[in-house]
């Protein structure tokens, strides 16, 4: 195996989970803990995070939390540091952190479109860039960014949030590039919906929901993979909206307003 296909594995440094107090993080946390990993979990919910440390007391491994904003860029780099020094390195990162405030296109509001991006662009920043320096020195670990199928291409409600997903998808492919140099897979998280707050407002219907165990089971599946790049689920819906992002804007609006119900409004 290639060393740009590393998988890691408990025995090979904790786990980090940040937005993991709710949702898919929350759920990949004591999945990764039942397994035997050391899981550092990040959120601002100091609360939450307790009552998901005493839920996981009886597992094989243990949650540890580390509290905080990702878009404190100090704190997220000195939890990267502790985190490393305390649990005999930081082999794997999943920057799951993010919101969903979605934006009427004819009455946005520019304090939701930069709360947006600081939090799930620049508050991946803050968490992936310390990781990269810490595997870089180990010469080995594993990073996977949580963005969105709503990266894929335009959704109504979703300038703000679809624009940070879509450049968690490039941030992820542009890395991976030196990553696969320095012994650090890469991997990128494109889940269709999911039934999490987060997905609560959405005001369409939503094909292919899905419940966060269905989703978590998609995503280690993928993360021991060592040869996937793009984790996307689920499949059926993944292969939709590639598909709808090869026609001509023309059709590709069209069939977008009709299926959300735009085309009524």
């Amino acid at each position: 195996m290639s060393s740009n296909h590393f998988v890691a594995a408990p025995s090979d440094g904790a786990a980090w989970i940040t937005g993991a107090s709710s949702g898919i993080g929350r759920e990949l946390a004591l999945d990764l803990a039942r397994t035997g990993w050391q899981v550092a979990v990040t959120a601002r919910s100091e609360k939450g995070l307790s009552e998901l440390q005493s839920e996981a007391s009886d597992l094989r491994g243990d949650i540890h939390v580390f509290a905080g904003d990702v878009t404190d860029t100090r704190q997220m780099a000195q939890h990267c540091a502790d985190i490393s020094a305390n649990f005999g390195g930081l082999a794997l990162l999943i920057a799951n952190a993010g919101i969903y405030l979605p934006q009427d296109g004819l009455d946005g509001e520019i304090d939701a479109y930069r709360k947006t991006f600081d939090v799930n662009l620049m508050g991946t920043v803050n968490v992936v860039l310390p990781t990269i320096a810490v595997m870089g020195q180990a010469g080995q670990g594993q990073i996977a960014l949580v963005s969105s199928v709503a990266g894929y291409s335009g959704l109504p409600t979703s300038a703000a949030y679809g624009a940070s997903k879509a450049g968690l998808i490039n941030m992820a492919e542009s890395l991976k590039f030196d990553l696969d140099r320095a012994g650090i897979h890469i991997q990128v998280i494109n889940p269709g919906f999911v039934d999490t707050p987060a997905t609560k407002s959405n005001p369409f219907p939503m094909p292919y929901l899905m419940t966060p165990d269905d989703a978590v089971k998609a995503i280690r599946k993928g993360l021991q993979d060592p040869d996937a790049f793009e984790i996307a689920f689920p499949r059926p819906f993944v292969r939709q909206l590639k598909a709808l992002k090869l026609l001509p804007y023309r059709l590709y609006f069209k069939l977008v307003r009709k299926s959300t119900g735009w085309d009524k409004k």
